[in-house]
C-alpha cells in the first residue's frame, strides 16, 4: 500500500478540493495515476513530484506529494 498526497492548483480543483491523500494498490507512475484521476495530460502544464518538476513517467513511492497545475493563461 502507498500513500500519498494529491495537491490541485486552478482549474484542476476537483469539487473545491485543494488536496487529498490517496492510497495506492500498485505502485503508479505520474502518467498512470493522472489518467487514473481522469484528468486529459494536456490540461497539466506543471507536474511536480515532492516539489520537483517531473514528466508522466516518474514512479510515485510512499509519503510522495504529487502537485498538478494547468497551463496559465491571461493578458
Amino acid at each position: 500500500m502507498i500513500e500519498i498526497e494529491v495537491r490541485y492548483f486552478a482549474t484542476l480543483r476537483k469539487d473545491n478540493k485543494k488536496k487529498e491523500v490517496l492510497i495506492l494498490e500498485d505502485e503508479l507512475t505520474t502518467g498512470e495515476l493522472v489518467d487514473d484521476l481522469q484528468i486529459p495530460r494536456e490540461e497539466i502544464a506543471i507536474l511536480l513530484v515532492n516539489g520537483i518538476k517531473s514528466g508522466f513517467d516518474v514512479s510515485i513511492k510512499d509519503k510522495d506529494i504529487i502537485s498538478l497545475f494547468p497551463p496559465v493563461g491571461g493578458g
